[in-house]
């Protein structure tokens, strides 16, 4: 299971997490299944009981597991149990990401970027456009279209006048901008993303009801994209 040593980088209720969070994600510790008892867990990982402790009432809370007060810990089947809190947690973990868990993400962001880029161009359309400008320039290169497309939906939901829209996107800055780098190390997809720039801007200074059909077609062309990218990335690996 590990030990302190070879995490020494993290606290001790950072290694706790990081230990049985990714236990969970690769089946160690299955849904339906009980943790070891406290101390015997405690000693495992060479940790405290009060941390150990702390930990598990965070994950029980985040919906990782039900603590059973005289009984054993078990192990939920965390995408029925689970919130926004824990997917916060999974995106930390992602060498141990479940099958499909970026496409059902991408897929999310095709239901909720659409309708928050509509609302950013009606509410702060010269920002938008000032940003979009910049895309003339773009580096032909993968970090340079990864760094300027996120930034374009952190901005997106900064100035949709719902901050809930910002909360959670910035949970997935890391997963997207690390599978950017290997999305845009397509030319198909910097070549299609360039095209994508020109229309939304076009469609925010026309002022017209075409800003959510553009940005949903894109989304949708990006998961294609994706989905052709993936088979050659199985591994895809996203650091802390």
């Amino acid at each position: 299971m590990g030990n302190l040593k070879s995490e020494n980088l993290l606290r001790p209720s950072q290694y706790v997490e990081k230990i049985l969070v990714t236990a969970i994600l690769d089946g160690t510790y299955s849904c339906g299944t009980t943790l070891p008892n406290e101390r015997s867990l405690a000693e495992q990982m060479g940790v405290t009981r009060p941390t150990l402790r702390e930990t598990l009432q965070r994950l029980a809370g985040e919906g990782w597991v039900t603590i059973h007060h005289g009984k054993p810990t078990v192990v939920n089947d965390y995408w029925q149990a689970g919130g926004l809190s824990l997917l916060g947690t999974l995106s930390k973990y992602s060498d141990y990401l479940p099958n499909g868990f970026l496409t059902h993400l991408l897929e999310v962001r095709l239901t909720m970027l659409p309708a928050v880029a509509g609302r950013a161009a009606v509410y702060h359309p010269k920002i938008l456009l000032d940003y979009l400008a910049e895309a003339r320039n773009l580096a032909e290169n993968a970090t340079a279209f990864s760094d300027f497309d996120w930034k374009l939906q952190l901005l997106m939901a900064r100035n949709s006048q719902n901050p809930v829209f910002s909360l959670i996107l910035n949970d997935f800055t890391q997963i997207f901008s690390n599978m950017a780098m290997h999305y845009f190390n397509l030319k198909t997809a910097r070549r299609a993303s360039r095209t994508f720039y020109r229309q939304f801007a076009r469609a925010i200074e026309n002022r017209n009801n075409t800003v959510e059909d553009v940005v949903k077609k894109a989304m949708e062309q990006s998961i294609a994209i994706w989905k052709e990218v993936k088979p050659r990335n199985q591994s895809v690996s996203i650091k802390n």
